[in-house]
């Protein structure tokens, strides 16, 4: 069940480290078919990514059950720069799993219920007169923050998301003239119920194009749910997220960014991303098709996703991996496609079965 907090920052008395430090990164040419990757054969650099990003896997699977992909993709958008959004079933840990990432950075974090009675100035902050100093002020809003989690972001007006479209595209908002930065990182984590309807705004495609990934939750298995309700049973604080440890800094971060950028991406895969996007615009089934935005962040996920599974290298199956969770709010179905109840997933699966894939 998820855990529903007052809005304030889990994590307290964290602050963003700065640094400028350089990493120097071994040689990218992708070992041949027949080398096994091993944690000994390993370059500094990337045993260094690789033990940091299981590290925060293992501190989130102390109240997490299963949910492997999730926190995978969770990752690999944070590494990738990008901002999630979590779409699921009421009960299914959407926000109790935000929450668990959150607090295993060293990092400020914050949480904004959306509600219909929201205005953009309870979220970006507002100019307040100062009567002492005859001056006016800025009272920053709680998107300054490292991690913010948006509950429920569908509750919301268009007048309120679109507060979100500078900050989450440009990292900065502009109030009567003057821009104000965010401090690195930041990530925007927003849920969404697709069930419900009632009091319910419709995200537009411009806002949901800001997401890196739209990844959609499912209930646990048999086997998973037995071992959650095991683990109620012997723990009824199970979801107290104050259990989990710190893992990574800001400047740790910053590190496993610039090892993600420098993971090597043959030609023959750079091909391959552009016929998946350009299959989506030909195809018939579907009424809009895959922005060059989309095949850039097919590039940027799948770099981060080889680098997370301990390699230096992108192979077809990490682009495979990422392209649906890119792809499935980028595109639209036709009209009659989605009357005779196809899926956004059958086509995008199509469509990929269609191109040859890179050896």
């Amino acid at each position: 069940m998820e855990n529903q907090e007052e809005n304030k920052p889990a994590i307290e008395n964290f602050s963003p480290l700065e640094s400028n430090e350089t990493i120097q990164h071994a040689d990218a040419t992708p070992p041949s078919d027949d080398t096994v990757l091993q944690e000994d054969t390993l370059s500094p650099e990337l045993l260094l990514f690789k033990t940091k990003t299981d590290q925060l896997k293992e501190e989130i699977g102390k109240i997490i059950v299963g949910q492997e992909s999730l926190v995978e993709l969770l990752l690999v958008a944070l590494i990738s720069g990008g901002h999630c959004l979590v779409e699921g079933v009421p009960g299914i840990a959407k926000t109790l799993t935000s929450k668990l990432l959150a607090r295993s950075l060293a990092v400020d974090f914050s949480r904004i219920q959306f509600t219909p009675d929201l205005m953009p100035s309870d979220v970006l902050g507002t100019n307040i007169f100062n009567v002492k100093e005859s001056e006016f002020r800025f009272n920053k809003g709680p998107i300054f923050s490292n991690i913010v989690l948006i509950d429920e972001i569908n509750r919301a007006p268009a007048k309120t998301q679109s507060a979100l479209f500078e900050v989450m595209e440009e990292q900065q908002i502009s109030i009567d003239g003057t821009t104000y930065p965010m401090s690195f990182p930041f990530f925007v984590v927003a849920t969404q119920n697709p069930l419900e309807q009632e009091g319910t705004y419709r995200l537009p495609e411009a806002q949901l194009d800001r997401f890196i990934f739209r990844i959609l939750m499912d209930y646990p298995s048999v086997e998973e749910e037995f071992s959650i309700l095991q683990k109620f049973q012997a723990d009824n604080a199970m979801n107290d997220v104050n259990q989990i440890q710190p893992i990574l800094t800001a400047n740790d971060l910053k590190k496993l960014q610039a090892i993600a950028v420098h993971t090597h991406v043959s030609e023959e895969l750079l091909h391959y991303i552009s016929k998946i996007s350009a299959a989506t615009r030909q195809n018939p089934d579907l009424f809009l098709g895959a922005s060059p935005r989309a095949s850039i962040n097919m590039l940027r996920t799948s770099k981060a996703l080889a680098a997370l599974r301990g390699r230096t290298f992108v192979t077809p199956d990490d682009v495979k991996d990422v392209v649906f969770p890119i792809l499935n709010h980028r595109v639209i179905l036709s009209p009659d496609r989605e009357m005779e109840g196809y899926t956004i997933a059958q086509v995008i699966a199509d469509s990929i079965a269609k191109i040859e894939v890179p050896r």
